[in-house]
């Protein structure tokens, strides 16, 4: 971490000390900049976007040009790694993610691959390696994948769901063939975060984002114990450092105790959840990374500030907080008022840190 010119996020997440709490946000390379949509418009299509190293290098950058940011973090997609085992993946127009070749049953869970990164997701370590030179040590590069439970939705209903009909009808009537297909992505995705690693992240992330539609039993069942498996298959230190992997499920506030002891360094906390009870709850066994409700962005710059303000005050004094939104910022978010809330931070949270 020394030859960093910014550390604070990579100390946090160790729960080690800082002299102000660390700050990036879910989604800050996207919609809710005019330069990002020059970009993406200039790319012809989201996939062209996330498929070209040089622009998907750009746009990761471009919030940190606009703001005082403690980490980039990749600009990808969470569906590349099924795209990669063949389900063919493609974006309408206005629309959400889709796949030609959906899942529906134990023959076509067989026939997937686990995809090789650096041939079948190159286009990814390409970006991985370009973003980190283009960076100049300034600050970290976290790296990411979507969880196995949450590809899997995707890749059985077909497309984004609010039902998750055909998943959960999968895991209700063919259980053992939704496992097969959760352990085949767990090893795709233990593959490609250590492919991250070795290519330049230095932090990594699951975004579990459907965990929250199971039942507490299925949610260990069939997500978490698939983020353990993957957790205890990571790259730990690489380069002589050590990489903090942090754990994200969308409304799993009710689970971070069991979560908090899969070995993960930090766990991520939607709004939903009081931080500083999340921080009573896990003790020391993680950091904390969120939460602050992604519509206060809204909000007037006075009001974010004393929002933030409740945020650091709930988790109160002390190392081993990365402040975040409780999920991605909105498309419509002025700029302004991420700059609001970013600066905000950075000077409200230096008297926990004396």
């Amino acid at each position: 971490m020394s030859e960093l010119q910014n550390d604070r996020l990579l100390r946090a997440l160790l729960r080690q000390p800082v002299d102000k709490t660390p700050v990036w946000m879910m989604r800050q390379a996207g919609r809710y900049l005019p330069e990002y949509r020059a970009t993406r418009a200039k790319a012809g299509s989201f996939m062209d976007l996330c498929r070209t190293p040089e622009l998907a290098c750009e746009v990761t950058l471009q919030p940190l040009a606009r703001f005082p940011l403690d980490a980039a973090i990749l600009f990808s997609d969470i569906l590349t790694i099924p795209d990669a085992m063949g389900l063919g993946l493609y974006f309408g127009d206005g629309e959400g993610p889709k796949f030609h070749r959906p899942i529906r049953c134990q023959s076509d869970v067989a026939a997937l691959g686990v995809p090789d990164p650096e041939e079948d997701l190159r286009y990814v370590m390409d970006a991985v390696r370009l973003i980190r030179r283009e960076l100049c040590h300034r600050v970290p590069l976290i790296g990411f994948s979507g969880s196995p439970w949450t590809l899997a939705t995707y890749m059985v209903e077909g497309e984004g769901s609010k039902q998750f009909a055909r998943v959960k009808g999968l895991l209700f009537d063919e259980p053992d063939v939704l496992h097969d297909l959760l352990a085949k992505l767990a090893d795709a995705v233990i593959a490609y975060l250590n492919a991250q690693i070795a290519a330049g992240a230095q932090a990594v992330m699951l975004f579990d984002t459907w965990g929250g539609v199971l039942a507490p039993d299925n949610y260990q069942r069939f997500s978490l114990a698939y983020m353990q498996r993957i957790v205890d298959g990571l790259t730990r230190e690489f380069a002589g450092h050590r990489i903090p992997v942090v754990l994200f499920t969308k409304g799993g506030g009710q689970w971070l105790e069991v979560m908090a002891g899969s070995g993960c360094d930090a766990l991520g906390v939607d709004w939903t959840t009081d931080i500083g009870e999340a921080r009573e709850r896990v003790g020391q066994k993680v950091a904390l990374q969120g939460n602050l409700d992604p519509c206060v962005l809204y909000a007037s710059p006075e009001v974010i500030r004393n929002a933030v303000g409740k945020v650091l005050e709930s988790y109160g004094a002390g190392s081993g907080h990365v402040f975040n939104l409780g999920h991605g910022i909105h498309p419509e978010i002025p700029p302004e008022h991420a700059a609001a809330m970013i600066t905000a931070v950075h000077e409200l949270s230096v008297q926990y840190h004396v």
